[in-house]
């Protein structure tokens, strides 16, 4: 049988969208007055590429008889040619054929629309595979429809049609939805203000479209989803709102009622890349990096996700009020197109609810800096964090929630410099013993970060200041490479890697195992 071309998986492997294709789905836009998606846009094209090829093969077939190399035919005869694009031409002449490897033939040459004069086979009863099943409406039973060609290959299109959409300049995107610029209902200044007036009594939003177009009342004559793809790109334009919906929802938020550490990444999560060999590192190193799952670390997420995830809080997140937006946690959290996305955490145990954003460029979740203290949460303390009833619900709890006091490092200045001693502080939860620390001055600290941010204040100079300040605390004079990742992240954001390469190429270092570390020599901090 010849095969359509539509049905062959090559023909949309290959398939280029065309001018044509965007014209259709022009046309579809102003007809129906909504806003599509992309897999709505890509399902609707290879449904009308299919029936297409369907109506151009029902009308060609009916023009004249389908060719086949073994039948006769008359000069005026009309003939259809399934393996040239359905291509109808007339019979103009029929001569004897010769070719000694064959019995005898004919040959038939047909004229074409446009002048153009080709000769055929014909009466050529010798295995031609154009001799087979002629394709006909009648043998479309072990064809896939054009629904289920749509079905099976439209979402090999999609990522073509986006691209291209992106070209135009006709077609406008927003929350993954496409429409036609021309098409959109004007909206002034006068309905923004409006939309801002709403937020601003809403303490900010988070509010969906819907509910800002009482108040805007943009026409009714218009259809509802006009309305709000309409008002959504107007806001989207506007410096003055926030889209922070999770993907597949769109919510809107006044940026100057935002939390000022979602318009500005706090000072204790900025990092400077630092560059680094990660071929220096050992695999048990490397093992380590994987296991401190530093949001900066670049670690390829997990093959297998369970919940809850279990993470330990190092300083700079636990200062921000703040949690590693890192490749385990990465999957928990709600994602969008959009660079902030509102949700709700809820303590687990309490059912206390409390806003939280994901800034996906800054690579942190904020929102539990309040949490943190009146919880006495501490650097070091394990908190399991999973998906609640819906995506937009994040549940948080620490690790057996009971009050005990411990031994554990205090980090403070003096004299200029971070100092580690040995205290009894009260703890209400587990915590993993190599990062668990307390603060003594937060306002003496914030100086020493300032200091450590100077271009003249390496990595090398914080692990030289910090290193013998940990082993003094140690009766094996040892220091875990996790311990001294947690300290050094009080003065300076790093992630494990650069300083783990800084203990395998100075000379001040020398590993015992385990990823334990000592002074090499004596050597003693500069």
């Amino acid at each position: 049988m010849i095969q359509r071309k539509t049905q062959a998986p090559s023909y949309w492997a290959d398939y280029a969208v065309k001018s044509e294709d965007l014209q259709y789905l022009s046309t579809l836009l102003v007809e129906d007055e909504l806003p599509r998606s992309t897999e709505e846009l890509s399902h609707a094209l290879v449904l009308h590429i299919a029936r297409q090829e369907e109506a151009l093969i029902d009308r060609a077939l009916s023009e004249g008889t389908p060719y086949r190399p073994k039948w006769s035919f008359e000069v005026g005869e009309r003939v259809v040619f399934p393996a040239l694009d359905y291509l109808a031409g007339e019979v103009v002449n029929v001569r004897p054929g010769h070719n000694p490897e064959y019995d005898a033939f004919k040959v038939i040459k047909v004229a074409f629309e446009g002048g153009e004069e080709r000769e055929f086979a014909a009466e050529f009863e010798d295995g031609h595979p154009l001799n087979e099943k002629v394709d006909t409406a009648a043998d479309a039973d072990d064809l896939l429809t054009p629904e289920e060609l749509a079905s099976a290959y439209a979402p090999q299109l999609q990522d073509r049609l986006e691209e291209r959409l992106e070209l135009e300049p006709d077609f406008i995107r927003l929350a993954d939805q496409w429409f036609r610029r021309d098409l959109l209902v004007e909206v002034h200044e006068g309905h923004l203000n409006l939309a801002e007036a709403v937020l601003d009594v809403a303490g900010g939003g988070p509010l969906p479209t819907e509910a800002l177009l009482g108040d805007v009342e943009l026409p009714e004559e218009i259809s509802p989803q006009l309305r709000v793809f309409s008002l959504n790109y107007a806001l989207q334009q506007d410096p003055r709102f926030d889209e922070v919906g999770p993907s597949g929802e769109v919510l809107w938020y006044l940026q100057r009622l935002e939390p000022e550490a979602i318009r500005s990444m706090p000072i204790y999560l900025q990092y400077e890349p630092l560059a680094y060999e990660p071929p220096l590192l050992t695999s048990e190193m490397r093992s380590l990096e994987r296991e401190l799952d530093d949001e900066w670390s670049d670690l390829e997420p997990p093959k297998k996700f369970s919940e809850p995830v279990e993470i330990v809080l190092i300083y700079p997140h636990w200062r921000s009020g703040s949690l590693p937006l890192s490749s385990r946690l990465l999957p928990v959290f709600p994602s969008a197109s959009t660079e902030r996305i509102r949700f709700t955490f809820v303590d687990a145990d309490t059912g206390e609810e409390m806003p939280g954003w994901v800034v996906q460029d800054g690579r942190y979740v904020y929102g539990l800096k309040e949490w943190y203290q009146e919880n006495g949460i501490p650097v070091g303390a394990y908190l399991e964090v999973a998906q609640g009833e819906h995506r937009e619900r994040i549940t948080v709890r620490p690790r057996n929630r009971r009050s005990r006091r411990e031994w554990v490092r205090v980090a403070s200045r003096r004299e200029g410099k971070l100092v580690f001693e040995m205290h009894k502080e009260e703890i209400a939860c587990d915590y993993d013993e190599l990062r668990v620390m307390a603060t003594d001055d937060l306002k003496d600290l914030e100086k020493l970060w300032s200091r450590a941010r100077k271009p003249t204040h390496s990595l090398e100079k914080v692990v030289a200041d910090v290193f013998p300040e940990l082993v003094k605390l140690s009766p094996q004079g040892n220091v875990h490479a996790a311990t001294l990742y947690s300290a050094v992240n009080v003065v300076m954001r790093t992630p494990p890697g650069p300083m783990l390469e800084v203990l395998v190429t100075s000379d001040k270092y020398a590993p015992v195992g385990d990823n334990y570390w000592v002074l090499h020599g004596g050597a003693t901090g500069a």
